[in-house]
């Protein structure tokens, strides 16, 4: 660097440095090749044309140095960079150096809010959880009786439950699996998991349990001791014991008919805003995402914990690198280590497809101007605040603890939500920059856009436009205040984007493992 002329702009105009002890800058605006830059007093030359949300090395760091963002290693130097040089996939490598873990050192639990209790309007159960949506699911034990789930669902489209204000709908909960499993296989326990956990989900008001009769998982498992609550109506159908499709189609058809006079009668009611369960995803990520959206989400998780309410965090493989700063935050070494013994069995299911856990970002990711996993973690990471980590789940199960809690999912966006909800999860806030267009029923998404010009572009798919932090016109806690009020909103009844689109029922993809025989 060199002396800087008087009317050269400012490098903090035009790039955003996230800690002082960085190695890099986040590009807030494209950087020409040539531009000159005054950081600190000195004149900073942008020696490579750098992308909107890539990243500008703001030190010289030598081959095999750690490059720090966040305050913490996103990875180690190809070859030498120079201050000045653009930071991605031609000069910045992972890191594989091992980290430190430590247990509950870094505690905190959000104070607890002041002036009247926050409430939203609901849908009382009688085993006592509250409902944000009124759901009739059509829930397929097998792949075979998927089409006839689709057949029913689709009489009730359209006009047909005009006049039922309290019938949010039926859908049809598809899958490509249910036979051919190892019935004790991992697998297969994870998925009658997985069914079982959406047949007691709280938005899910009447429950119609379609099988096809020969199957490795019976459609009468998917109930077997489930404690369902006493006020949603259930059925059964086996189609091979019913006729055929098309008397199982009319009697689906009849047992629904016959559900909606009761959903209808329900009502919404107050709820302390404790009965939320927030599911937490992110999608379609840039170089914006761990410093608009997902920091502006956090906050919103931390306030929901405040009001006694439950949050999950999940997808494992992005936060793989920075799940030292959530080991630190556990309540205990239980919870910690929990964690930990998931990250290992990521690592060896990775190996065991010929991959590693830095595959991921995906090339839309590094696009938008992530580079390396544990920068992505990192980012991804603010999702879930600053509260201490109550609890650790497993993919599909139910989510009982209070306070933050984490859920192992794959990063591949409809296979995470389903877990997610599936563990009970009744509002999901998704965030994305490159412009995710997922839904999720039985719950609603609400879609956080994490710059301007992609929720410009694609206005009619967000709903709430976090690009504004990066743009200077709000701050991180004013739009997590935002999502927080959109949450309870939302909760209340009123739609997402996602749901005016009708989106969701497609994106019930529960993660399959295992042998298929």
């Amino acid at each position: 660097m060199t002396s800087v002329p008087p009317a050269l702009r400012d490098l903090t105009d035009v790039a955003l440095v996230l800690r002082p002890a960085d190695d890099v800058a986040v590009a807030m605006v494209d950087l020409p090749s040539g531009t000159g830059l005054n950081y600190h007093g000195a004149r900073l030359l942008v020696r490579q044309s750098v992308p909107r949300g890539h990243k500008l090395a703001i030190r010289s760091v030598p081959a095999g140095g750690q490059v720090r963002k966040y305050a913490q290693s996103i990875g180690r130097a190809k070859r030498d960079i120079t201050a000045g040089d653009h930071v991605h996939t031609h000069n910045l490598g992972m890191d594989d150096a091992d980290r430190e873990h430590e247990f509950g050192t870094a505690r905190v639990q959000p104070a607890a809010p002041s002036g009247p209790a926050r409430t939203f309007q609901g849908y009382h159960r009688a085993d006592g959880r509250v409902g944000t949506r009124n759901y009739i699911g059509i829930l397929t034990a097998v792949n075979c009786s998927a089409s006839t789930a689709r057949m029913i669902a689709a009489q009730f489209t359209g006009a047909a439950l005009e006049g039922y204000g309290n019938v949010d709908g039926v859908i049809a909960l598809t899958h490509d699996s249910g036979c051919g499993l190892v019935v004790d296989s991992e697998g297969a326990r994870m998925m009658r998991r997985t069914l079982r956990s959406y047949a007691n989900h709280p938005n899910i008001a009447g429950l119609l349990v379609l099988g096809l009769g020969c199957e490795m998982l019976p459609a009468t498992s998917l109930l077997d001791g489930l404690d369902l609550p006493g006020d949603k109506p259930v059925r059964t159908l086996i189609i091979q014991d019913n006729g055929g499709i098309r008397a199982t189609v009319r009697a689906g058809v009849e047992a629904i008919n016959d559900m909606i006079p009761h959903l209808e009668a329900m009502r919404r009611e107050p709820a302390p805003i404790s009965e939320l369960v927030l599911g937490m995803n992110c999608g379609g990520s840039d170089g914006y995402s761990g410093i608009t959206a997902n920091p502006a989400l956090g906050v919103a998780s931390d306030l929901l914990v405040a009001h006694g309410a439950t949050t999950i965090l999940a997808e494992t493989p992005e936060i793989f690198g920075a799940e030292h700063l959530l080991t630190r935050r556990a309540v205990s070494e239980e919870v910690g280590r929990k964690l930990l013994q998931r990250i290992e069995w990521w690592k060896d299911y990775a190996a065991s497809g010929g991959g590693s856990l830095d595959n991921n970002p995906s090339p839309g990711n590094k696009a938008g101007g992530l580079t390396t996993i544990l920068e992505k973690s990192l980012g991804a990471v603010a999702k879930g605040g600053t509260a201490e980590l109550s609890a650790v789940y497993e993919y599909g199960e139910p989510v009982s603890a209070r306070g933050l809690t984490f859920m192992d999912t794959p990063g591949y966006d409809p296979v995470s939500v389903t877990g997610i909800i599936a563990g009970g999860s009744t509002v999901v806030v998704f965030t994305t920059g490159r412009g995710s267009v997922l839904g999720g029923k039985p719950t609603p998404s609400i879609k956080v856009a994490t710059n301007t010009p992609m929720f410009e572009r694609m206005h009619e798919d967000m709903d709430i436009n976090a690009g504004r932090i990066a743009d200077g016109t709000a701050s991180i806690k004013s739009v997590g205040e935002e999502i927080f009020e959109k949450i309870i909103a939302t909760a209340s009844g009123e739609q997402s984007v996602s749901e005016q689109l009708d989106l969701g029922q497609d994106e019930f993809i529960p993660w399959q493992l295992g042998a298929v025989t």
